[in-house]
């Protein structure tokens, strides 16, 4: 349930002012390309981008690298050690969902075209996003409940004569192959809301549980969806079972306990897969943080396990370590992060230094493949969502008015790491120092990526080492750099 982004507050502070410290941004070759060579170029300069609470700058790029040096230095270092190596990184992004889909698609072709191309493709120029998540049937954030197979009151279809993707043919589907005309390779998740009615015990889309009766009836559900997406050219990557599934207060909402998920996968979805040769990833759980023992209990269960690749979170509750909780319980089992949202009534600041502690940072130091945003697109006034359960606050990444574009916080947030960490990179070893929360990756170019956010109310000057040389910066209070370096 969106109850609370967590944000912290007090994020903003002094302005910096360090004449002697430069900023500066990087420009990628768009011609480079993503091998897994293993050799080392010596680093002589380092560059950045830098995004400020008070939004003095966003995603900027300086004008001139920093300077690596071996002459001794007295400032508090964060030290990159690209010989040790964790979890490969599938990429960075948001829900796509139906009523954003909706506002893309409802811009004058030219501006979806620019808009599109500055999301998705990837030139050094662009943010290039590379993971998306959509829901199967409407989520909480479409402007009316659906399913893809939906019948009168009292009525059952077990053979799936019904099933139809015609609503995600109105606005989604198109938007998707627009996107992966941009970005083929893109990776996309789907995630269901709710069974059809007819398959839940109250009969209704908002709360109840899946019947058992219907276990089979829902895989087959899962295996039409999938390759009814295939046909339309959309190919999805993984599935996660339920949306929140110990939250019946959303429209649309189905409650799932771990052991029916163990239930379900082993007898049911993980077979139904193997028998259609679908090889899309099945993830579980997709809640909060503070039930970490909820996906161990799902992957405890041996015949359950061999069928599923990990287990997604949100942090609505919890601490983000449950991720690292629960990789260090089943560590050969994939660990995802799939949805966050931003509040209009929250300052930038404080999301932004909430958000990229806790998330890019802290996600990923956990052991997570990927960071998703909720959502990516909404109007003035938060729409389109679902009645009596729909998300009436969620920010966009963007807000669409007509066809003018606001970029809000979570744009940012994202395109800190979607910009520069590729998919394929590995998250590399890196110290944390004071207030000085940072994460780090290797692409598989070579290069070096570290996102630095300072999470604290006074001004940080820093050094940043490898292989025994430094380079010195500083970043004000709440501010996010992403540097890199060869």
């Amino acid at each position: 349930m969106r109850i609370n982004s967590n944000v912290k507050t007090n994020a903003l502070g002094i302005a910096l002012v360090l004449t002697s410290i430069l900023w500066q941004g990087c420009q990628r070759n768009d011609q480079e390309k993503q091998t897994t060579s293993e050799t080392e170029v010596e680093a002589s300069s380092l560059h950045s981008y830098l995004t400020t609470g008070d939004r003095s700058s966003l995603l900027a790029k300086d004008q001139q690298p920093l300077a690596f040096s071996t002459e001794p230095s007295d400032l508090p270092v964060i030290e990159v050690d690209s010989t040790q190596r964790y979890q490969t990184i599938d990429g960075f992004g948001y829900a796509l969902t139906g009523g954003s889909a909706y506002h893309i698609q409802r811009l004058t072709p030219a501006k979806r075209e620019a808009l599109l191309k500055e999301l998705f493709q990837w030139d050094g120029t662009n943010i290039g996003i590379s993971y998306l998540r959509v829901s199967m049937g409407a989520s909480d954030l479409d402007d009316h409940v659906f399913s893809y197979n939906d019948l009168p009151t009292g009525k059952t279809d077990p053979e799936l004569k019904g099933f139809t993707l015609e609503e995600d043919r109105k606005y989604l589907i198109p938007a998707l192959k627009q996107i992966l005309a941009i970005n083929p390779d893109i990776k996309i998740m789907g995630s269901p809301w709710s069974a059809p009615a007819w398959m839940k015990t109250n009969g209704h889309p908002k709360g109840g549980s899946l019947k058992t009766e219907f276990y089979e009836t829902y895989a087959n559900y899962f295996v039409r969806y999938i390759q009814d997406m295939a046909a339309e050219g959309v190919i999805i990557d993984a599935i996660t079972l339920q949306n929140e599934p110990e939250n019946p207060k959303n429209t649309p909402s189905m409650l799932m306990t771990s052991a029916e998920q163990a239930a379900f996968v082993k007898n049911n979805l993980g077979p139904a897969f193997e028998k259609a040769g679908i090889k899309t990833k099945i993830v579980v759980f997709d809640h909060n943080c503070d039930h970490p023992n909820y996906p161990i209990e799902v992957l405890n269960d041996a015949e359950a396990r061999k069928y599923i690749d990990g287990s997604a979170f949100h942090l609505y509750l919890g601490e983000i370590e449950a991720l690292s909780e629960v990789h260090q319980a089943h560590p050969d089992k994939h660990v995802y992060f799939t949805e966050q949202w931003t509040s209009p009534q929250s300052a930038f600041g404080d999301d932004l230094r909430w958000h990229t502690r806790h998330l890019i940072i802290g996600a990923t130091r956990n052991w997570s493949r990927n960071v998703l945003e909720w959502n990516l697109a909404a109007d003035p006034e938060f729409k389109p969502h679902t009645d009596d359960g729909g998300c009436t606050m969620c920010q966009g990444a963007l807000t669409i008015d007509n066809d003018a574009v606001t970029r809000n916080v979570s744009y940012y947030i994202i395109a800190h790491a979607s910009k520069f960490v590729r998919p394929g990179a590995v998250r590399i070893a890196s110290t944390i120092t004071g207030d000085l929360y940072n994460v780090a990756f290797l692409n598989a170019s070579g290069e070096k990526v570290l996102i630095v956010v300072n999470d604290s109310n006074e001004a940080k000057r820093f050094g940043i080492r490898y292989n025994d040389k430094v380079a010195a910066t500083a970043l004000s209070p709440g501010a996010v750099a992403t540097y890199t370096w060869p």
